[in-house]
């Protein structure tokens, strides 16, 4: 398709769209266009005209000799650089975030030290299931990965931690501010809809929200390409095998004998009772659980997203929801950590994640 005829098509389609909706029914107009215009979008790349001379006709070379500029076929270059990633390392990025949260909170640390202590015969237990798999903890650890693996990987996808990194490696350095300002945008959208609910008397919303979906694709665009730079390499062998030591490290928590040994009704108890004993104290343990269960959710949501930046309002409420509450119990959990007792608030750290000054919204609405 030549550039006069894209012109030409551009100005009778407008004209089309305009005529077919003057006579619509103002609440049925919104529908209809996002559908007209993702028609003309298809209509536009499967449009007829081939483009695999446009290089030598613009030059002169081609069967036709010398064209004018609007004569050479409109080159249809596609816009898929948001698209251009690994759906599978980024689920595995969210799983490595999980299993960071359960590190931080101690769990492999706990689990080397029962295993010495049932080895040097500290605890009281002999032939129950928690002695038969501490019996065969060994054998289920990590056969690829040690804890130096895992450390170089938070570091590199999340940037949390002290290791080293690792040298000539892509690091992934914004991480917790991006992660912080999208759950912020979640958090920011969903009040913005409550808001816009009480005012307009109704939770059927049929006009825009006062929540800025852009925002909210925007920041989330950014972070998946940062992940996905960041989680190449050995991160879904990683988080797949770290994610099953886990799972069978709660699992002995959770065995009867072992719960005994340290009085514990829950895997839980164990875990803050061993921590009491002789991991120095237990800290943050139900804000991290909640911080890794929302955070994975919300991570996962931004792997198999589909950022259409036209897409209908209600669709992309419907879609989010569960994400959005799951967004704001990450900032309820994180605010009562130690780094996030210096969270200045959703509203400021959004004006912060776009470029705007912490107070910019109460200046503008003041002035």
């Amino acid at each position: 398709m030549t550039y006069k005829t894209q012109q030409t098509i551009d100005r009778t389609w407008q004209q089309f769209v305009r005529d077919q909706l003057r006579d619509v029914p103002p609440d049925q107009r919104g529908p209809l266009e996002d559908e007209l215009s993702r028609r003309f979008s298809q209509l536009g790349q499967s449009a007829g005209g081939s483009e695999q001379n446009a290089f030598f006709d613009l030059l002169g070379f081609g069967k036709n000799g010398t064209m004018s500029f609007a004569d050479v076929p409109s080159p249809p270059v596609p816009a898929d650089f948001d698209d251009s990633i690994f759906p599978s390392q980024l689920q595995a990025a969210s799983q490595l975030y999980f299993t960071y949260m359960y590190d931080t909170m101690g769990v492999f640390r706990i689990a080397r030290i029962l295993k010495d202590l049932y080895h040097a015969g500290r605890m009281r237990i002999q032939q129950g299931p928690g002695a038969r798999i501490l019996y065969v903890l060994e054998k289920w650890e990590p056969l690829r990965f040690t804890a130096k693996h895992r450390l170089a990987a938070y570091k590199r996808v999340f940037n949390y931690g002290r290791a080293p990194a690792v040298p000539g490696g892509i690091v992934n350095r914004n991480f917790h501010y991006q992660l912080i300002g999208l759950m912020s945008a979640l958090a920011q959208y969903y009040r913005d809809l409550t808001i816009g609910q009480v005012i307009r008397g109704s939770s059927e919303i049929e006009q825009r929200p006062y929540g800025n979906i852009a925002t909210v694709q925007r920041i989330a665009l950014d972070m998946r390409y940062a992940l996905d730079r960041a989680s190449y390499g050995n991160i879904v062998a990683l988080a797949l095998e770290t994610g099953l030591y886990l799972k069978q490290i709660l699992e002995m928590f959770d065995a009867p004998d072992i719960k005994k040994a340290f009085d514990a009704n829950t895997k839980w108890d164990t875990l803050e009772q061993a921590m009491n004993r002789y991991g120095g104290g237990a800290k943050e343990l139900t804000q991290r659980a909640k911080m890794a269960d929302a955070g994975r959710q919300v991570l996962g949501w931004i792997a198999r997203g589909d950022y259409d930046s036209t897409v209908d309002p209600t669709m992309f409420q419907l879609e989010t929801r569960q994400i959005g509450a799951n967004a704001e119990a990450w900032i309820a959990a994180y605010r009562m950590t130690g780094e996030g007792r210096r969270f200045p608030g959703v509203t400021p750290s959004l004006n912060w994640a776009v470029g705007l000054p912490p107070r910019a919204t109460e200046e503008a609405i003041i002035g």
